[in-house]
């Protein structure tokens, strides 16, 4: 009786074969067996073909060198159900980490192949490859690791098919410090912006150009209308997102002129704050830092969560902020 990744390696074969007039050799079913990660010898492929031609319309082309494995040029087309490893492996990783950026269609029309791929990588054991590879990889936070707030599912679904298909909102949101939740009648999706675990639509409301951004888990109630979003064609997201926005933007870029102790500068060599950043290393060890930024609460707490070793020279404004902070600090541990 064949196993489960006997049948599977089967199937994948039967995939790698053409059709007549090409043909495929048994050393090279072999390569491609091994890259799609099934350790199989050339007798066991020969074996497995010669069994497989008694059920499928296939032919062996022994005539001339180099010998090899076809479909019959007028054989059915013929297409088999099941993924291959690989597949397997990316369905598996697509669900893992980008199910909040799939729009629903596309979501629901892959519950299947994401129940596949759960099969395929489940029958597997955990010495293959592909399979091993889903604990060799991690994606992790930069800062403390929070935990994502719930969000509505079925809000999500509203307006993540409102943004696919142009369609106005409705939309019942309770801001953070509110009591009760505020009713837009007429919201116009721009995009969806993801930022550690919370999930923004970026929007404009009816009879206002600015953008907004809303926090999708304090939707309470969404609603499409089926009327055309307004959308301003000079609009990017990409604009919207360098501009600061998501770190909450203070004002206009600043020249951010700082002394970092080496050890927490080492970073900023390989992942520099600006385009126009500039290192400068000092007698003392330390490095002095000098970039455009833009002016946003996630810099004045990125610079905060370093303690004694940053010290922010300019703009005077930041420096006397951070000053504060750390007097603030300081009377709370004394």
């Amino acid at each position: 009786m064949p196993t489960n990744l006997t049948v599977l390696r089967q199937w994948t074969m039967l995939r790698l074969v053409p059709r007549a007039p090409a043909k495929v050799a048994v050393k090279d079913l072999q390569q491609q067996l091994r890259d799609a990660d099934f350790r199989v010898s050339a007798r066991t492929i020969q074996r497995d073909l010669i069994e497989l031609s008694t059920l499928f319309p296939l032919i062996s082309d022994d005539r001339e060198k180099p010998y090899g494995w076809s479909w019959q040029r007028d054989a059915s087309s013929f297409d088999l159900p099941g993924l291959s490893i690989p597949d397997a492996l990316t369905l598996t990783l697509v669900e893992q980490h980008l199910c909040n950026q799939l729009p629903p269609t596309a979501l629901d029309a892959l519950q299947p192949q994401f129940r596949s791929a759960s099969r395929v990588l489940g029958a597997m054991d955990e010495t293959v490859t592909s399979k091993a590879w889903l604990n060799k990889i991690r994606t992790i936070a930069p800062l403390q690791p929070l935990q994502p707030p719930a969000l509505n599912e079925d809000c999500q679904r509203t307006v993540y098919t409102a943004l696919m298909k142009d369609l106005q909102l409705t939309l019942r949101y309770k801001k953070r410090d509110a009591k009760e939740a505020t009713l837009y009648p007429a919201v116009h999706p721009l995009a969806i912006v993801q930022r550690g675990g919370i999930i923004y639509l970026v929007c404009t409301f009816a009879g206002h150009d600015d953008v907004r951004t809303l926090a999708l888990h304090r939707v309470q109630e969404a609603g499409l209308v089926y009327e055309e979003a307004k959308r301003d064609p000079g609009f990017d997201v990409d604009a919207f997102i360098a501009s600061g926005a998501f770190g909450f933007l203070t004002g206009p870029p600043i020249v951010l002129r700082a002394t970092f102790q080496r050890a927490v500068a080492e970073h900023l060599f390989e992942t520099p704050l600006a385009p126009d950043q500039l290192l400068e290393p000092c007698p003392d060890g330390s490095v002095h830092v000098t970039a455009t930024v833009a002016s946003t609460r996630t810099l004045v707490y990125w610079l905060t969560g370093f303690g004694a070793a940053v010290q922010v020279h300019s703009p005077a404004t930041l420096r006397a902020e951070l000053k504060d902070t750390a007097l603030r600090m300081a009377a709370n541990y004394s």
